[in-house]
This record gives structure tokens, C-alpha cells and sequence, in this order.
């Protein structure tokens, strides 16, 4: 391929690589403004925070495992199926009738979006040579920044002029529309090597994240702080966060390698990035204490 083509290619990856990130990013921001609407319509009060915290948990848990299938069978096939798998979920949530089908659905578009995002930074990674990656990747970073301006904006505009279900349809068109460039544009892997998938570390991992992600997001409003619910989940954590390092250091491919937090900078960057989640997310989810309330 001559060098102005593939110039051309990668940029056109790179605008579709950056449209799919940006979707992930908006559903995380762009459903809390609809909230008081959709429990207007569908009901289920008392549900209302799973509709937040089903997506944030899978996309979490899935995130990990995209990872390590990207290695086995490579970046743009992962790619693909997580673009496929939000697109699904984004249209099931548009069509959801009652408060428990939008809660499964947003969860299985969770599934989709905790793909895009760990898998978009991994091709970048591939595509990019080591001197501008770090500047490619803070670009790609701002889509976070930008969703938490479009997403409530959007969000309200989609109640105020259409309907809350449009929020979920329109991933749609975007979606297909990346969908299409990474087919076309993205060459896919020219070798592939053989790896293990760390199933008990997954598992592990898994139980962790899903205690941790419940008892924060339910804990003070579902769950009193110090009720036994709340406490035997922060147990469950803790123990299952243990027992997760423990197995890692001994897998013979880690799911996570715990002599990455030797690398000093590693350890200040995945800090910063915790930093800065708790307050994005947690500013951003803020409002659905706010929708419960009896003003709303």
C-alpha cells in the first residue's frame, strides 16, 4: 500500500475507532438526564439505579476478558463483535417495555461498551508507533471529557423533542457507520499467537468487581451502610480482591500482572486514572439521587 493510502486508512480507523469510543462514553452520561422520563413511562422506582449501574458493572467486568481475546484472536474481530453486541443491546433498549427488560438490556449493552473502550485503546496501540501513542491516546481520552458535556445535553434534548428511546437509537446509524470503516480500513492481525485465558483469575476477578460496583452504587440508598447486605458484599470484595492477586501471581498468564506495579509509572498513571473516575462518573451519576427525590 502506498504511504498516502495508507495515511488515508489509518486516519479513516482512527475517526471510526474515535465515533465508537465516543458512543461507549455517551451511554454512560447520556441516560441519567432521561431517568425521571423513563421511570414515567416503564415504572420500577425502586429499580431505578440499576438502569446506571447494570451498564457501568458489566462494561467493568467485561473489559478484562476483551483483553485477553484480542491477543488470541486479534484486535479487529473483538472489535467488531463488541460494536455488534452494543448495537444489539442499543436497539433492545430502545424497545424495552418494562423497567427489568431495559435493566438486562442496558446490561448487555454494557457488555458491548466495556469492549469498545479496552479494545479501541489496544488498536491504537497497534496502529500507532510508541513516540505519538501517548498523544493519540490523551485525543482519544478527551472523548470521556466530551461526553460528559454531550451526554446530559443530548439526553434532555432527546426527551424534551423526541423520546427518551432515541437515546439508545441513535447508536444505530453511528454505530453501523464505524462498524463499516474498521471492516474495510483496518487490516486484520498478520500472525497469531497461542495464549491461555485465565479462567480462575477471571471468575475472581469477576466476583470482585460485581461486589464492589453493588455495594457503591447501592450502598446508603437500596442498602443502608451498615445493614448485612451491604457489609457481606465490602466482605466479599475484599476476600475475592485477595484471593484474585494471590492466584495472579502464580497464572502462567496472568489476566493482570502484578509486576506491572513495579513500573512506578504505571502505578502513578492507573491512579491518577481511578482519581479522576470517581470524580467523572460519580459527578456525572450524580442526579440520580436527585431523580428520587420527592421533587422529581
Amino acid at each position: 500500500m502506498a504511504p498516502a493510502q495508507h495515511r488515508t486508512s489509518v486516519v479513516a480507523v482512527l475517526g471510526a475507532l474515535f465515533l465508537a469510543l465516543l458512543l461507549a462514553a455517551l451511554d454512560q452520561t447520556i441516560v441519567s438526564t432521561a431517568l425521571p422520563t423513563i421511570v414515567g413511562e416503564l415504572g420500577g422506582l425502586t429499580h431505578l439505579s440499576w438502569v446506571v449501574t447494570a451498564y457501568l458493572l458489566t462494561s467493568t467486568v467485561a473489559g478484562p476478558f476483551y483483553g485477553k481475546l484480542g491477543d488470541i484472536y486479534g484486535r479487529k474481530i473483538i472489535l467488531q463483535s463488541a460494536i455488534v453486541i452494543f448495537l444489539v443491546g442499543s436497539a433492545l433498549c430502545g424497545l424495552a417495555q418494562n423497567m427489568i427488560g431495559l435493566i438486562a438490556f442496558r446490561a448487555l449493552q454494557g457488555i458491548g461498551g466495556g469492549g469498545l473502550i479496552v479494545t479501541i485503546i489496544a488498536v491504537i496501540g497497534d496502529l500507532i508507533p510508541p513516540r505519538e501513542r501517548g498523544r493519540y491516546q490523551g485525543l482519544f481520552g478527551a472523548a470521556f471529557g466530551l461526553a460528559t458535556i454531550l451526554g446530559p445535553l443530548l439526553g434532555g434534548f432527546f426527551v424534551d423533542q423526541l423520546t427518551w428511546r432515541w437515546i439508545f437509537y441513535i447508536n444505530l446509524p453511528t454505530g453501523l457507520l464505524a462498524l463499516f470503516v474498521i471492516a474495510v480500513a483496518l487490516p486484520p492481525p498478520s500472525t497469531r499467537r497461542r495464549h491461555e485465558i485465565d479462567y480462575r483469575g477471571g471468575a475472581l476477578l469477576t466476583i470482585a468487581l460485581t461486589a464492589t460496583i453493588v455495594f457503591t452504587s447501592l450502598g446508603g440508598i437500596s442498602f443502608a451502610w451498615t445493614s448485612p447486605v451491604t457489609l457481606t458484599l465490602i466482605a466479599v470484595s475484599v476476600i475475592s480482591a485477595a484471593f484474585f492477586v494471590a492466584v495472579e501471581r502464580h497464572a502462567r498468564e496472568p489476566l493482570l500482572p502484578m509486576t506491572l506495579f513495579r513500573n512506578r509509572n504505571f502505578v502513578v498513571a492507573s491512579s491518577v486514572g481511578l482519581i479522576l473516575g470517581l470524580a467523572l462518573f460519580g459527578s456525572v451519576t450524580f442526579c440520580r439521587s436527585i431523580c428520587r427525590s420527592p421533587r422529581a
